[in-house]
């Protein structure tokens, strides 16, 4: 059940008990009045089952402000609550018409808000308010304002047909919470886990009918000789995994005679799962094993969050990542989330896409697009040329003969690296500022929201620095203005 009372509030209206006033130049009264809370009512109860039955659902500014509020101060889920709950001016971000000392909802309700705001509701969201914060700045823009503009702070695209704007395009992993994974730990993980499911299964039994045994204990000793030393040799780590494989079987062999005893009804919903994923660990550890052979197609890499796949990135110091993959496009200093993948794929299929998506934004093909070398296809290369867009790089073939003609070329590739290391500049920023660098939530949906909501937040960030930027520009006029009018009037 879901009912809409969004309304815009009166600053001078909110009711402080203590007395005093909000400050109207605090940040999160500015970053309140930005955002078009009212135009993404329907999409958020449109992600609701609303049977009209039941207590109404927080209203989308609670769900996304709370959201938004998180991801910002960078705290966990009740770390959010209690700062919620002490600080005025977060409530009056969400909407309240006063302060309450209570907490305004449980620390729980953080997973149904992300999957309630999910992957599809807040791409939308995002590009909504990216759209309208560039259409403000167009239109600041056109007026005077200042002369030295970089590539970041250019007018934004707009018009019919032909080329304008840049278009900066990347992707990047955005790593889950878990531990390195290797295969005999997995393995491990996956016999601890089985031998829970078993203590669960006989627990009725007890006293009745005697346990399977797991021997667990000496597991244990055989895989921490393996895991603590130094330098493993090939032989000695398919030893382990031997070992670690033949408990495995035994546990899942007698998984499966106490379930046709009993129901499976009695393991917990997080066990079932559990044992899915067990099983599907077994097959594939399995197999590699047998054939000796170090992949597998749909590698499990984490039990816990079995949607996690290994992304090669070739990053030093991180040649593998774990997490998601996604395609970023940014357009003055305003990103967009074109595509967020758990399984890996090569990102240079993606361009035609996102110029696609370009030019459905703002009405014209990029002038420019800046991308690294993969991108620099051949299919890639003729389609930008189709369309008149100069993709960076050099160009194919052999460099020009003339010194003035080769000097240019070198010139215009170092502009387009320069240009690019913005995009660059994003992912650090998401990475080292935001949650990005690692992203805690453990379902595949509430990490989908995650991920979005830090370039959410990171767009707000960079429109409310332009709006700074722009009321100090203008207050600088006025006041070099009142200095000019009285130097004449003492002349």
């Amino acid at each position: 059940m879901y009912k809409s009372d969004q309304k815009q509030l009166k600053f001078e209206n909110f009711y402080l008990p203590f007395g005093g006033k909000l400050r109207s130049d605090n940040r999160w009264v500015k970053l309140a009045k930005l955002i078009p809370w009212a135009d993404f009512e329907e999409l958020y109860a449109n992600s609701l089952a609303g049977t009209g039955m039941g207590a109404p659902a927080k209203s989308v500014r609670v769900a996304l402000g709370a959201l938004i509020i998180k991801e910002r101060l960078g705290t966990a889920d009740e770390e959010t609550v209690e700062q919620i709950r002490e600080n005025p001016y977060l409530q009056y971000f969400l909407g309240f018409e006063e302060y309450r000392a209570e907490a305004p909802f449980d620390p729980s309700m953080f997973v149904h808000f992300r999957k309630r705001l999910g992957k599809k509701v807040l791409a939308e969201i995002n590009d909504a308010i990216s759209e309208k914060a560039m259409a403000e700045s167009s239109a600041k823009s056109k007026g005077k304002g200042p002369s030295n503009k970089n590539d970041n702070d250019a007018d934004p695209p707009s018009g019919q047909g032909g080329n304008n704007g840049k278009l900066l395009v990347d992707a990047s992993c955005a790593p889950a919470d878990i531990t390195f994974p290797t295969d005999l730990k997995i393995v491990n993980e996956a016999r601890e886990k089985s031998e829970e499911i078993i203590d669960t299964l006989h627990a009725p039994m007890k006293g009745k009918q005697k346990k399977p045994r797991t021997y667990r204990k000496k597991a244990r000793r055989q895989f921490l000789a393996a895991a603590k030393q130094k330098q493993l040799s090939h032989r000695k780590r398919r030893q382990a995994m031997r070992q670690q494989l033949g408990y495995l079987s035994r546990n899942l062999k007698s998984i499966a005679s106490l379930n046709n005893q009993r129901s499976l009804s009695l393991l917990k919903r997080r066990q079932y799962k559990n044992l899915l994923v067990i099983e599907e660990v077994h097959r594939q550890q399995g197999s590699m094993f047998v054939n000796q052979i170090n992949r597998i197609d749909d590698r499990i890499v984490s039990i816990s969050q079995p949607h996690v796949r290994p992304i090669k990135r070739g990053k030093p110091g991180a040649a593998t990542e774990f997490g998601a993959k996604i395609s970023v496009s940014l357009v003055n200093g305003f990103s967009f989330v074109d595509r967020l993948s758990w399984d890996s794929y090569n990102e240079s299929g993606d361009l035609k896409a996102q110029i696609k998506k370009y030019r459905e934004r703002f009405g014209c093909w990029p002038e420019s697009v800046h991308a690294d070398k993969i991108y620099r296809t051949r299919e890639n290369r003729k389609f930008c040329k189709k369309h008149g867009i100069r993709l960076s790089g050099p160009a194919l073939g052999r460099p020009p003969k003339q010194a003035e003609a080769s000097r240019e070329i070198r010139k215009q590739i170092y502009q387009d690296e320069v240009a690019r290391n913005g995009i660059e500049g994003k992912f650090g920023q998401g990475k080292r500022r935001f949650g990005l660098g690692r992203v805690m939530s453990k379902l595949a949906s509430t990490s989908e929201s995650a991920i979005l909501v830090t370039f959410l937040v990171m767009n707000l960030e960079r429109w409310l620095k332009a709006i700074i930027f722009w009321l100090f520009y203008h207050w600088a006029i006025l006041a070099a203005n009142a200095l000019h009018v009285q130097a004449e009037a003492s002349n």
